[in-house]
């Protein structure tokens, strides 16, 4: 069921559209300037599901910014304190708890200004791939030539930035992207828009922020460096840096499950809330980690090695919900998974190396193989905030790194609790993991038939 648009009222009089969904506290994600457009994102898969995401347990508010998507169209300021009107007359429409105020790319400045302006009204903030001052922005090279493409061809932009600037994948998303930010906003508006980010500068106000902050870069967001991220968690009082996976400054873009992880963690709610895990129960930690990762990237350039990642992460990923895993987080190049059977972590581990063995034999693979080592390891972790800690997982990682390509490795006690079950160990010896006084035995499965 679509959410019902509803109307705010800036101080100035401009109308702007907001939605929202679920019950709970107040979460409010600022628009993607200037290419937000409420109801038509809603059709986008990959977005509904980061919104529907962010809904569980809260209120999600979306709004279209003025000029833009279903909000008044025909207006002539469009300023920073333009766009902090807008936030502030659909804060004050939804009133009257404390938001959590999500600020995203070119609109992040306006949600500092405003937590700056209100703390009264703001309960944290999460300043998402953004920046305090827009001369720091505007001098990417990329930034710089995709505003001279704007110009000469419009339609070659749109299909251009929905892949390069907001890392669709070509093809269908990147078409789907680029249709709504043709109708989320008319060209001469877009550009009016986007050169008056040139002139925000919200610097002087970081110190003055008082609420709880979470700075959130995409690491492999090459074209709005992370430096600006840096700095805005070393002015921001107490403010924490995490830089999550991914290409793209639009937060329901890409790879999300790292982020979801951070921002979970920021707001004190765990992923999976109704898996939670105490202490005493035992369960199996398993690590993957693509091997040669860096090296990858850099033989088959961005776009390739991306392409190559991903199908890592489909095979991985069909192995872990077959065999029953909950994926814990993503680490970019591996993911950690915890299984409340040992067999099934070791029937899992099992099929990712075939998985992986399987897409390695298509044609035109040989000079490019995917190598992963994973490490398992059995015992009583401890759940804060949808991650897990404790011994076993250190040492489930520990094992990881003995691991060569398209090994599997496991703690003696994996071993053990695998006895009578069909699976085949080889003995590879003792390890003194860092960090642990006693040694520890590890065992190789044998996978291959």
């Amino acid at each position: 069921m679509e959410p019902q648009i509803r109307y705010a009222s800036a101080s100035d009089g401009t109308s702007i559209a907001y939605w929202a969904i679920g019950t709970g506290p107040p979460i409010i994600q600022t628009p993607l300037l200037p290419f937000s457009h409420i109801e038509m994102e809603w059709q986008i898969p990959e977005l509904r599901e980061w919104y529907e995401r962010l809904a569980r347990g809260a209120t999600l508010i979306r709004y279209d910014g003025r000029g833009n998507g279903l909000s008044q169209r025909d207006v002539s300021d469009v300023s920073l304190e333009a766009h902090v009107r807008d936030l502030e007359a659909v804060v004050t429409d939804v009133g009257p708890e404390p938001v959590t105020v999500v600020g995203v790319f070119h609109t992040g400045p306006a949600a500092i200004a405003f937590t700056a302006r209100h703390p009264d009204l703001v309960s944290r903030l999460v300043l998402w791939c953004t920046y305090a001052a827009g001369t720091d922005y505007w001098r990417a090279n990329q930034a710089e030539g995709l505003r001279a493409l704007r110009q000469t061809d419009y339609q070659l932009f749109l299909r251009t930035a929905a892949h390069e600037l907001f890392g669709w994948d070509e093809g269908r998303q990147a078409s789907r992207f680029a249709e709504t930010m043709l109708r989320a906003v008319e060209p001469a508006e877009a550009d009016r828009l986007i050169a008056a980010t040139r002139d925000t500068d919200v610097t002087a106000v970081l110190g003055e922020i008082t609420r709880p902050t979470l700075v959130v870069h995409r690491r492999h967001l090459d074209w709005l460096d992370i430096s600006l991220s840096r700095d805005l968690a070393k002015a921001i009082p107490g403010a924490r840096l995490s830089v999550v996976e991914g290409t793209s400054p639009l937060p329901g873009a890409g790879e999300t499950a790292s982020a979801l992880v951070a921002v979970d963690e920021f707001l004190g709610r765990g992923r999976h809330p109704s898996s939670a895990v105490s202490g005493g129960t035992v369960r199996t930690i398993l690590f993957t980690d693509l091997v040669g990762h860096t090296a990858m990237m850099s033989a088959l350039g961005d776009l390739g090695g991306r392409e190559v990642l991903r199908q890592h992460e489909i095979v991985i990923r069909q192995a872990v919900e077959m065999h029953g895993g909950q994926e814990v987080k993503a680490l970019g190049d591996g993911l950690m998974v915890s299984f409340d059977s040992v067999t099934s972590a070791v029937g899992c581990a099992v099929a990712i190396q075939r998985g992986v063995d399987e897409w390695n034999a298509g044609a035109g693979r040989a000079e490019a193989p995917l190598l992963v080592r994973i490490g398992l390891q059995a015992g009583e972790p401890i759940e804060e905030a949808g991650d897990l800690f404790g011994s076993a997982v250190i040492l489930a990682s520990r094992i990881t790194g003995q691991a060569a390509g398209g090994e599997i490795l496991a703690g003696n006690t994996v071993r053990e609790l695998c006895a009578g079950k069909q699976f085949t160990f080889s003995d590879r010896g003792e390890l003194v993991a860092k960090g642990f006084e006693d040694p520890i035995r590890i065992w190789e499965v044998q996978w291959r038939a």
